[in-house]
């Protein structure tokens, strides 16, 4: 190391220079104050124009910043391997192996579970892909969960060029009461279900939902939810009048995907806390796994709140009140998890008996929680 970059090298770089962090050009490279210096681990590589800032920025071994080009994490979790090719990511959680591309822009309430992974230029927020699913380039994905697949050879994918619009333009400002489940986590969690595959060039008008197994061919907006096993082409259809807002039935079916979206959310924080936690063994080396779950749980937190805060508005636009329901979850696991290491090879290697089980314990807890949201909108 030359003296000219010594004397541009700031004394934070230096303490994570000292401690074992890779960083190949220690003078390209920015730490906030706020930056807690303990959560970037040693094995973690910092390439050239990365950018730490944020108190909660957590950055575990193995993981990579700035593989491709300036990168800049604003509160950001990367778990053990986890990779950030360039771009921005705020407050977005990615587990172990999860792959973001360059150009990614990223942020709050979303999580990518292990080896989940998007190509180059996809903006994220309120997203979470459960293990595997892949997307491509040029995908705007916000108030999305999506599930499916058994592997990282066999996962769900949505093709390059993908929107999902977020936004109605009905009532007086519009409404984001749009979220959409392709799968779910009551099945999805147990990686045991067929891949759903959205193809490129097209979009998807929330709030939706996509079965299991399915295929949505590309170039085409979806604007009808998809059954489990279904291969859907909708021709597009010339539609011309006066601006009408839609029929009350349309508010029932955005109030019913709202809840099971809520429903499966709670559901999905309920398999971390107590399966997902609760399997992490004690000892100071697995504090890494520790906090990039926790970690995870306040993502999920982060969606909670966004989805009753935009169906409320909605519901409120139509006259009625909201108050939001208490989201508490009173049964418990029903298996007794003894501490394990590999998360996706524990849920890989499940008893049959034991699938059925934990799947009925999530549906229990999505169908108790849809209940509640539902009588919470008077």
């Amino acid at each position: 190391m030359t003296s000219a970059i010594i004397a541009a090298v700031t004394p934070a770089v230096e303490q994570l220079l000292a401690k074992g962090v890779r960083i190949p050009a220690p003078d390209q490279i920015y730490v906030d104050d706020a930056v807690d210096l303990a959560r970037i681990a040693a094995g973690s590589v910092l390439h050239p124009g990365t950018r730490l800032v944020g108190a909660r920025t957590y950055v575990a071994a193995g993981a990579q910043v700035g593989t491709e080009g300036p990168a800049t994490l604003d509160g950001a979790v990367l778990g053990a391997g986890a990779q950030v090719a360039s771009g921005y990511v705020q407050r977005a959680v990615l587990l172990r192996g999860a792959k973001l591309g360059g150009n990614a822009h990223v942020r709050d309430g979303t999580l990518l579970e292990e080896e989940a992974s998007t190509a180059h230029a996809v903006g994220l927020k309120c997203t979470i892909l459960l293990s595997y699913v892949t997307l491509g380039s040029l995908i705007n994905f916000c108030d999305v969960l999506m599930a499916g697949g058994t592997s990282r050879r066999d996962h769900s994918e949505v093709g390059s060029g993908f929107i999902h619009f977020n936004f109605t333009p009905w009532g007086a400002q519009g409404d984001k009461a749009t979220p959409s489940l392709l799968g779910d986590v009551v099945h999805g969690v147990l990686l045991d279900q067929p891949r759903i595959f959205v193809g490129g060039s097209g979009g998807m008008v929330g709030p939706r939902r996509v079965g299991y197994g399915s295929i949505v061919a590309a170039g085409q907006v979806l604007r009808r939810d998809v059954e489990a096993g279904r291969l859907v082409l909708d021709a597009p259809r010339k539609s011309e009048g006066p601006v009408q807002a839609p029929s009350g039935a349309r508010n029932e079916r955005v109030v019913g995907h709202n809840a099971a979206f809520i429903a499966q959310l709670v559901a999905l924080r309920q398999w971390y806390r107590e399966v997902r936690l609760a399997r992490i063994p004690a000892g100071a080396e697995h504090d890494d796994a520790r906090v990039v779950t926790g970690e995870a749980v306040a993502a999920i937190e982060t969606c909670l709140d966004e989805r009753w805060t935009r169906l409320a508005a909605f519901v409120a636009e139509h006259g009625h009140t909201a108050v939001r329901p208490d989201l508490a979850v009173a049964a418990s696991c029903p298996l007794a998890l003894p501490p394990g290491g590999d998360h996706l090879g524990w849920v890989r290697g499940l008893a049959p008996d034991h699938r059925d089980q934990l799947r009925g314990w999530l549906q229990q807890i999505a169908d108790d929680i849809a209940a509640r949201v539902t009588a919470a909108l008077a």
